[in-house]
């Protein structure tokens, strides 16, 4: 057995084991098998990590917005020269393929940290003016201070990003803790950033990154220093961040679960749609907010399309070889995950029709196949709960109110799809149905210019884009007496 790799927390500038000594096991989810440790912090390395935020917030609060953006764009730039060892640290967090975290992580990732860096730039309030005889009123937006910020297993490094570079370009300092099951990039990423911050001349306490458990991220959240709590996890998690937030009355920023509906017109073109819902429906083995794992399909196409998509599903390929293109998708990330997804299925109704899948792959790692299910129900458990794993199910829809009924009819509301060919079909349904974001013949893509984010149980605030980067500001009304 090769020697286990020992991770560390990195608070303000240096790498440091919790103050306790605790530490956590990390499991390769390809193997099964314990290939880490990372710190299982407490109060005191929490402590530690807001306190080289506050000292370091006066100084990054005032740096000019030219000196915020070159900071990102030194650590994009350094994200894109390592990129082959990052990507290696997150194929080992996640067993994702290789090839596949390159183009549509890593790639992704550089492009997103330098629009922030654009976006610091562009930090202002409205232009000064006289609202009131003998007065000038002026706006300022103003970073908010220290962001206690938790990001998932499912893209570790990437949501990552999404919480500390519009935190970082809006002026505010960062603590950041990865998912206890996923620690390995981030801790990579921060000696990255530490080491640039010390070639510029800024404090170290700019960013840091605090490694444990769930418990680890309440007394983030619970600390009296941060002035903002962010949150990408599940809905159960959201809520306690919330109410722990709420006790000093602290912001807060939530990216929580979806339940995307796809919606299949019977006008579309059937091959694309199953060919591009496949695709975001086992990506990261459904592993994704956003997937494309609830299609409703019109009656009259509903038959032809189920089939051609168990066709596809039987087709898609998931294994542990990251660096076999062929692969679409790695395992689920942790064994709870895994007895999860089996659950859905285990517990179908009687009425469901497993088209294809349904079972683990392998009995070594935490693989489960692509699988479709078909003769579902609207209030069935599968159709209302997030299953965040390769499973897509299909239900028939008579005409476009029942379409829409059935696509608000759950308590999530972050992503969803149309696909037609009749343009007015599709605006209509566009303010329809009640999600964050709404594709058109397309599912799953992202731009670093626009919004992510949810409604209902799928949270509050954006992601990404101007909106997501003035979630990370507060605004000063300064009135003067001419």
């Amino acid at each position: 057995m090769s020697e286990l790799l020992v991770l560390r927390n990195h608070i303000d500038g240096a790498y440091t084991d919790a103050a306790d000594g605790r530490r956590l096991e990390v499991t390769d989810p390809v193997t099964g098998e314990v290939y880490a440790s990372s710190p299982l912090s407490g109060a005191a390395d929490v402590d530690a990590a807001m306190a080289a935020a506050a000292a370091a917030f006066p100084v990054w609060r005032d740096a000019t917005p030219s000196t915020r953006q070159k900071l990102l764009l030194r650590i994009a730039d350094a994200v894109e020269a390592r990129a082959e060892e990052i990507a290696d640290a997150e194929c080992r967090n996640t067993g994702k393929p290789r090839a596949l975290t390159l183009t549509e992580e890593i790639a992704p990732i550089v492009d997103q940290i330098r629009f922030f860096a654009g976006a610091a730039r562009m930090l202002e309030g409205r232009s000064a003016g006289e609202y009131m005889e003998g007065l000038t009123s002026i706006v300022r937006r103003e970073p908010i201070g220290v962001c206690a910020q938790v990001a998932p297993w499912n893209y570790p490094l990437m949501m990552g990003v999404w919480k500390f570079a519009p935190a970082l370009a809006a002026g505010n300092t960062v603590v950041l803790k990865p998912s206890d099951t996923t620690p390995a990039s981030t801790v990579l990423l921060a000696g990255i950033i530490g080491d640039i911050l010390k070639e510029m001349g800024l404090p170290a306490g700019v960013f840091n990154v605090v490694c444990g458990d769930r418990e680890t991220g309440r007394l983030m959240v619970e600390h009296p220093t941060p002035a903002m709590a962010a949150i990408t996890g599940s809905v159960r998690a959201g809520m306690q961040v919330a109410a722990s937030a709420s006790k000093d009355i602290k912001r807060v920023h939530l990216e929580l679960g979806g339940k995307a509906p796809a919606v299949v017109f019977e006008d579309a073109d059937i091959a694309e749609a199953v060919a591009g819902i496949s695709l975001a429906g086992f990506f990261n083995a459904g592993q994704d907010c956003t997937a494309a794992t609830r299609v409703l399909v019109h009656e009259s196409v509903h038959d032809a399309f189920v089939s051609a998509l168990a066709k596809a599903a039987a087709a898609t390929r998931t294994g542990g070889g990251i660096d076999d293109e062929e692969v679409l998708y790695g395992p689920l990330n942790n064994a709870g995950q895994l007895a999860q997804v089996s659950g859905f299925i285990e517990r179908l109704p009687a009425h469901a029709t497993v088209e294809t899948g349904g079972h683990r792959v392998g009995d070594k790692g935490f693989f489960y196949a692509p699988t479709v299910v078909s003769g579902l129900e609207q209030d069935d458990e599968i159709i209302q709960n997030e299953v965040f794993g390769p499973v897509i199910t299909v239900q028939p829809f008579r005409d476009e109110a029942q379409a829409v009924a059935y696509a608000n009819d759950v308590e999530y509301a972050l992503a969803s799809s149309v696909w037609t060919k009749d343009h007015a079909r599709a605006m209509r349904m566009s303010k329809a149905l009640d999600f964050g974001c709404v594709w058109i013949n397309t599912h799953m893509i992202l731009a670093a210019e626009m919004p992510h984010g949810g409604y209902k149980k799928s949270g509050y605030g954006k992601d990404l884009s101007a909106y997501g980067f003035e979630d990370y500001t507060r605004v000063k009304h300064v009135m003067t007496a001419l």
